[in-house]
């Protein structure tokens, strides 16, 4: 009997366990998985991204404002009157009266020069300084001859400075019928209708001697002992000088240190005179053997004293 009820109880014991473990295992089944999605990891990896947080935060505001901005500016009566706004709002900044200018002036300059420079920049004062292009007006201020350079500035209290320094002739240029005045470059500084307009100035002639008014003044100044005598330089073939006197004699330089050559003619004057003889021409050409060209009354002389000494009839 024991032993029935021993069984029994197991039996109970075991099918009570067994509905137990049934039930908490039903319990697991049905409670929910805490891992998360496979889109919701996407998600939320890409939301720890930096960049794409900055995007989120900055680009889409920045974007929906440059697409309203962008919408707004696609009409042409909008953007009109956005530019008249600007260009008002701009021209009332610019005429304002610390940024006017009143007047011109023109320094350094000769009485001539100051006319032409007046008349080349035809402003109408008062104006604006935003309206004025200084570099342009002092390029076209510099195509003038005369004008060796030229500075344009604003002084205070509206007024337009130009400043002038002129070229300095040294000497008058004849070609083709024309009278140039030169400064020491060669530049053109102006012309002249007659050779005494300015006679303190000396005389060069033929082409190419405006390339080569440095030498020709080394020249004069070499033959400054010839005092009044000399009336000026040729250029001869472009490559070499003709010195020529009141006289009429001309001093025949070479293409190669025409100086050197002209101080032996100065040295050879001054110790014989030969200058003051009846001579048409000094030919310098080859330095090594200067060669002296009579004028015909002297050669007939020549030749009278010659017959004499050979016993010659001079007739």
């Amino acid at each position: 009997m024991r032993s029935l009820i021993r069984r029994k109880t197991r039996t109970e014991y075991h099918s009570v366990g067994a509905s137990r473990s049934g039930k908490t295992a039903a319990g697991q089944g049905a409670r929910r998985d805490p891992a998360p999605s496979r889109l919701a990891y996407k998600v939320h990896r890409l939301w720890l991204t930096p960049l794409f947080r900055g995007a989120l935060r900055v680009g889409l505001p920045v974007g929906a404002v440059l697409l309203v901005v962008g919408l707004y500016l696609s009409n042409p009566d909008n953007r009109a009157a956005i530019m008249g706004s600007v260009t008002k709002v701009q021209r009332s900044i610019q005429e304002r009266p610390e940024f006017m200018v009143k007047l011109m002036a023109v320094e350094g300059a000769s009485p001539v020069v100051d006319d032409a420079v007046r008349q080349m920049l035809p402003i109408d004062f008062p104006i604006s300084s935003f309206d004025l292009d200084l570099e342009a007006m002092r390029q076209q201020i510099a195509q003038l001859d005369v004008v060796e350079k030229a500075a344009l500035r604003i002084r205070p209290g509206g007024v337009l400075e130009v400043a002038i320094t002129e070229r300095d002739p040294v000497i008058v240029w004849r070609h083709d019928g024309i009278l140039d005045l030169l400064d020491r470059t060669g530049h053109r500084v102006a012309s002249m209708t007659a050779r005494n307009g300015r006679p303190d100035l000396p005389l060069i002639a033929g082409m190419g001697a405006d390339r080569a008014v440095r030498e020709a003044l080394e020249l004069i100044a070499t033959a400054r002992p010839l005092g009044a005598d000399l009336r000026g330089l040729v250029r001869v073939g472009e490559r070499r000088w003709d010195l020529v006197l009141a006289s009429k004699q001309r001093i025949m330089l070479p293409a190669n240190d025409p100086v050197s050559a002209l101080e032996q003619v100065i040295a050879l004057d001054q110790a014989q005179e030969v200058l003051s003889r009846d001579l048409t021409v000094v030919d310098m050409r080859t330095p090594q053997r200067p060669t002296l060209r009579l004028t015909n009354p002297a050669v007939e002389e020549l030749r009278r004293i010659r017959g004499r000494e050979f016993g010659e009839d001079p007739s």
